[in-house]
């Protein structure tokens, strides 16, 4: 099997490409914003090419990045759908 990102990596990237704040996805996911930017660069270091342009501002998804943000939106959102689903049908506990 294919070695994934870390899904913390991930989670940073689809909510700061998402809403194009560092400070944003930061707020949405209980993290600081050096933390969202850490998990970023370590995902650009996996994919070996920036994802966003940092400057000037306001950020904005790299070509790599467009390319890479809907796979990880739409994958969330199949997770998403999944766990749902189970909760629905689940047996109580």
């Amino acid at each position: 099997m294919r070695r994934l990102p870390p899904l913390s990596a991930l989670r940073a990237f689809e909510a700061a490409a998402r809403l194009l704040s560092f400070g944003k996805a930061a707020a949405e996911l209980g993290v600081t914003p050096t933390a969202v930017s850490h998990q970023i660069r370590a995902l650009e270091d996996l994919c070996g090419q920036p994802l966003f342009r940092r400057r000037p501002r306001p950020i904005g998804l790299t070509a790599a990045g467009q390319d890479l943000y809907p796979a990880v939106h739409e994958a969330f959102g199949a997770l998403g759908a999944a766990v749902d689903a189970v909760a629905r049908t689940g047996t109580p506990r």
